[in-house]
């Protein structure tokens, strides 16, 4: 019994240090279940992290490929509004815009608009004349600056002086009593007819005191070519009497002496004043009012207003032959009703070119009086227009 008691007391015994080195071995099975939540919780945080960096990624090249985007957009948007003068700069931009920020983007189409203002370019209208007159309509000069207006309108007179180095007074007269009286007669005709009627009138009456002690009946026969004889015969006698009695017998040579007189205006002083007299100033007839509206110089119908706008764009000095050379045109080349554009010399300066005739061979059919070859208006004309190939007008009666 005590053997088998310490039998098995060391049976118990060796199972306890069994049991006992066996301890450690279970522990260390059963630790890795109790590390496995942390383990598991471990590789969830690396996942999310991984899948937010993924997202992040994502976005990041969304959001540059929408910027990419944008900015091509932004770049066609400003290409059409400014389009670029070179092919290779224009690649070249479109891969700025790839690369760039929105910012910049914006900064370029802040930029853009600056090539338009180099669109409407009045210089154009200052271009120099061809041999050949121009074949397309000249833009018009709406929004000309007045800098533009002046320096245009003085390039058309300069241009004028070449084609009409003789122009001048189209009335004949010998002293400033004809002259003024020639200027009063023009009204509602020619020059023309007027020069072919006072060389009548003159060798009648050839002083103002001759005219204002005329009987009206026979001055009226003498004018009756002209037109309005009546009241043009009115004024005559008229004016010769007021000069007779108030100056003299003399024409004054001032501008509010000349307007006083019966059948005198501003136009009619101012023929007398710069063609007898020597002193500036605007003839504003029908050509001329014609004429500087078509060039666009203004866009005043009252002569004294057509008078002072087109005066401020000229010197003083010019003006007397720039009325000259504006009414030889629109004898000659600027028609009202059919102006021969196609034979004009400032067709690429004036806006209204295309309003007649552009072929240039039917255009020259259009010219009138030494341009076409025929007689010009004065009968006495001077020396200058003669030797230039002008011809002298027939007298009254001629065939």
């Amino acid at each position: 019994m005590g053997e088998q008691v310490s039998d098995g007391g060391r049976k118990t015994a060796k199972a306890a240090r069994t049991a006992a080195a066996a301890g450690p071995a279970s522990a260390k099975k059963a630790a890795p279940a109790r590390k496995t939540p942390a383990k598991k919780a471990t590789a969830e945080k690396a996942t999310a992290e991984k899948a937010a960096e993924k997202k992040a990624t994502a976005e990041k090249a969304t959001a540059k490929k929408s910027a990419g985007k944008k900015a091509a957009a932004e770049k066609a948007a400003a290409d059409k509004a400014a389009p670029a003068r070179k092919p290779a700069a224009k690649k070249a931009s479109a891969r700025s815009a790839k690369k760039a920020a929105p910012a910049t983007s914006s900064a370029a189409l802040k930029k853009a608009p600056a090539p338009r203002k180099q669109v409407v370019a009045p210089k154009k209208a200052t271009a120099s004349v061809p041999a050949a007159p121009a074949k397309t309509v000249a833009a018009h000069p709406q929004g000309e600056s007045r800098t533009a207006l002046v320096r245009r309108a003085r390039r058309i007179n300069r241009e004028l002086a070449e084609v009409y180095p003789y122009a001048h007074p189209e009335l004949d007269f010998e002293n400033p009593f004809q002259l003024v009286v020639a200027t009063v007669l023009s009204a509602q005709t020619t020059d023309l007819r007027v020069n072919q009627t006072t060389p009548a009138l003159f060798a009648k009456y050839p002083a103002p005191e001759d005219l204002a002690a005329a009987d009206p009946e026979e001055v009226e026969e003498i004018l009756r070519p002209t037109g309005f004889f009546r009241a043009k015969t009115k004024s005559v006698i008229g004016l010769s009497k007021a000069l007779v009695e108030q100056f003299g017998g003399e024409v004054p040579g001032r501008l509010e002496d000349l307007v006083k007189l019966p059948g005198v205006g501003r136009k009619t002083a101012f023929v007398v004043l710069g063609n007898a007299f020597g002193r500036p100033g605007i003839t504003v007839d029908t050509h001329f009012q014609r004429l500087v509206r078509r060039w666009k110089w203004t866009d005043e119908t009252d002569p004294d207003k057509i008078e002072a706008a087109v005066g401020a764009l000229f010197p003083k000095s010019d003006w007397t032959d720039l009325s000259h050379h504006v009414i030889w045109h629109g004898r000659r080349i600027c028609h009202a009703r059919k102006p021969a554009c196609g034979a004009c010399p400032i067709a690429p300066l004036c806006p209204a070119y295309g309003e007649g005739e552009t072929d240039p061979e039917k255009a020259k059919k259009l010219l009138k009086y030494e341009k076409a070859g025929q007689p010009g208006q004065r009968l006495k004309p001077p020396q200058a227009y003669l030797d230039a190939g002008g011809r002298p007008a027939p007298p009254l009666g001629a065939g």
